[in-house]
């Protein structure tokens, strides 16, 4: 597929101060000003990170609040649920304030909402059995802050909530205790882009405080935290950053059993970053929830014995072996709908259906079909007497907008920008493709249907070195809008020496000037023509280590390859 190349651009002023400050490579400055570094203490901070750059807890509206709200349970002996989601982030976040608390009671219980049975957020289920089972405080993580009536009901029957949470409120808040939340009007804490975990992180530190404990009683659970920012694809800034970078720290050197037996079972044997964690780590605690129950997470999360942690991990990666089956049966089948349809493509969008497909994998299945036909994408299956499914977007392009323009033949939608759910009526669905197509044609660009690179900067090969990587390596972790830095070369040369590895992969050997460099393309047989025609190329790629018999080396991780203008 055809991509677009997009080469940013950073302002040059602001590059040159900053070279006069650091006196480091201008292309390291440009990287550093498009991630708004702009001077020598910010630099400082950014390359080295340190807890005492956390925000003070205490800035969250209504921490007091819940802080005293938890102690009136403590001293009174009430009965506290910690409720949350069944994804990463909510089962990362249930155990974190789980074990924390265990620390100060035992009267605690944790609540996974069943993905099918009581789907997202807080649920009438959860909030019955807390009544039947005599809680009076239920603190939800990672959700609750859409559950106003449900949050009503649930003080009707006498019990109170506090939220937890880091999704966008609605105008009208749920009648809780206390909300935290930073994303709330009103609510004056610096950093508006925490994860769930990240926000029950903030409260334990809390408590921990108020309760003059040991900061090891909740910089223990940053491994969790970390797992968390990776797998819900938060901005790596700010705290997020400093909360990343000291929980892949804990990962790697002292990681709870839980992740050390999830990390085993993936055969992660080498140094863990971010990407491992989103790639090998978080796959396999969502598994759970997608194909089962997402309460095992939490069981393997808390389990402190190693040998019962990999059991558990164990049915978690088996249900992950049920997803990865169950999502590619359901591409292949997804992917030869699209290719029977003789409209396609001239088409905007992707809709497929099934009854039978498995609705747990709709979303990933979405994912994958827009890898191949990139176009805002849904898949649909049955359940029971509606029609349920997933809509993925290509960038750029307001998924929920084309959604809400549909509602007439939707029962139920909701999501954001890049992902959305939705049912409806079985005999709705022609008429939901038909119209779900137009909102979309109406709409998007013709930019947006072909995928973008964007490229950081312009990198000759001779300032490719191993003091380069060595800084760049330093700017990790890396993820959103603190991306690995993507570089061009232009007008590159085959030294003779490039050859296509196993029919699939290529192994370049380039040269620009004097300079020979060597690089990797994975699954690029169709470039190889380019590479061996004699002519100059252009291409776009990573950096990385390449360790070959005790020896290393830095090479590309070649991304695309064009002929040069």
């Amino acid at each position: 597929m055809e991509k677009r190349w997009n080469i940013i651009a950073a302002d040059t002023v602001k590059v040159q101060a900053l070279q006069n400050a650091l006196k480091i490579h201008p292309i390291l400055c440009e990287l550093l000003v498009q991630r708004g570094i702009s001077d020598f203490d910010a630099a400082k901070d950014f390359f080295r990170p340190n807890l005492k750059h956390l925000h003070d807890p205490w800035l969250m509206k209504d921490m007091s609040k819940a802080v005293d709200r938890i102690d009136t349970a403590l001293k009174n002996n009430q009965k506290i649920l910690v409720y949350g989601d069944y994804d990463v982030d909510g089962t990362t976040s249930v155990a974190t304030l789980y074990q924390f608390l265990r620390q100060l009671t035992e009267n605690l219980d944790y609540y996974i909402p069943h993905r099918y049975k009581e789907g997202y957020g807080v649920s009438k289920i959860g909030i019955d059995f807390a009544k039947d089972n005599g809680f009076d405080l239920i603190i939800s993580v990672d959700c609750g802050i859409k559950s106003t009536e449900l949050i009503a009901y649930a003080k009707g029957l006498g019990m109170d909530f506090i939220i937890c949470d880091h999704h966008l409120p609605d105008e009208i808040l749920p009648p809780a205790v206390a909300i935290l939340n930073a994303k709330q009007k009103d609510c004056n804490y610096p950093y508006k882009e925490l994860c769930g975990c990240g926000v029950v992180f903030k409260l334990i530190t809390a408590l921990a405080q108020k309760h003059n404990l040991p900061e090891e009683s909740y910089l223990q659970y940053l491994d969790l935290v970390a797992t968390a920012i990776a797998a819900d694809i938060v901005p790596i800034t700010d705290e997020n950053r400093t909360m990343a970078f000291f929980g892949v720290q804990k990962v790697n050197e002292n990681p709870s059993p839980g992740l050390k037996a999830l990390m085993e079972l993936a055969k992660q044997t080498g140094s863990m970053r971010i990407t491992n964690l989103v790639f090998a780590v978080a796959p396999r605690i969502n598994a759970a929830g997608r194909m089962d129950d997402a309460k095992k997470a939490v069981q393997l999360f808390i389990e402190k014995d190693y040998e019962k942690a990999l059991a558990l991990g164990e049915l978690l990666q088996q249900d992950n072996l049920d997803r990865r089956e169950a999502d590619t049966t359901i591409t292949e089948e997804a992917l030869e709908q699209i290719e029977q349809d003789p409209l396609h493509h001239s088409k905007k969008s992707s809709v497929v259906f099934q009854a039978n497909w498995h609705k747990g994998v709709v979303g990933i299945v979405a994912s994958r079909l827009i890898e191949k036909h990139y176009k805002p994408t849904v898949v649909l299956t049955q359940n029971g007497e509606v029609i349920t499914g997933s809509a993925r977007s290509v960038n750029g392009f307001n998924l929920y907008e084309a959604l809400h323009a549909c509602r007439a033949h939707l029962l139920g939608y909701g999501g954001h920008f890049a992902a959305a759910g939705m049912t409806m009526a079985a005999e709705a669905l022609e008429d939901f493709k038909v119209a779900f197509e137009a909102a979309v044609a109406t709409r998007i660009t013709k930019d947006q249907l072909t995928p973008e690179i964007t490229i950081n900067a312009s990198l000759p090969l001779d300032d490719i070195s191993m003091q380069f990587f060595q800084i760049i390596s330093q700017m990790e972790p890396f993820g959103p809008e603190n991306m690995r830095p993507v570089f061009i070369a232009k007008g590159v040369y085959d030294t003779g020496y490039s050859k296509l590895a196993k029919d699939l992969h290529i192994s370049l050997n380039v040269t620009q000037g004097k300079t020979n460099v060597r690089g990797i393309g994975y699954n690029m047989p169709e470039h190889m023509k380019l590479v061996k025609s004699g002519k100059p190329f252009d291409i776009v790629f990573h950096l990385q280590l390449n360790e070959w018999q005790g020896n290393q080396s830095v090479q590309m991780q070649v991304i695309d390859i064009k002929p040069s203008a």
